[in-house]
């Protein structure tokens, strides 16, 4: 039994066994390592392709924190141009005010004039 069990592993697989596809079966460990890095490249090319600069789906980081990021400082500075306008409005109202009342509580310049 022992004499059995070293001669089957003592000899080469089959040609047909291997699963190697029928380029890399004809050629050299060098070779062959060559080969399966260019396809190693051109899976992790074809994947950055599909999937952004990322090398993989996997590594994906999530797009809804940014987006979420980007409406808070979209709603602070509308929110901070509406503060502003507001408070210059409310400027020009009390000058507004203070103008017509500085108008009411002093005597027309006529009446000033005519009198002696």
């Amino acid at each position: 039994m022992t004499s059995e069990t070293a001669e089957t592993q003592a000899r080469p697989a089959e040609p047909g066994a291997d699963l190697a596809p029928m380029a890399m079966r004809r050629t050299g460990q060098s070779e062959r390592y060559v080969l399966q890095a260019a396809a190693l490249r051109r899976r992790q090319l074809r994947a950055a392709v599909l999937y952004g600069s990322a090398r993989s789906w996997r590594q994906r980081q999530p797009l809804w924190p940014a987006a979420l990021i980007g409406a808070i400082c979209v709603a602070l500075v509308v929110a901070a141009f509406a503060v502003a306008n507001a408070f210059e409005k409310q400027k020009q109202r009390e000058a507004e005010e203070e103008a017509e009342r500085t108008a009411l509580s002093a005597p027309p310049a006529a009446v000033l004039a005519e009198t002696p």
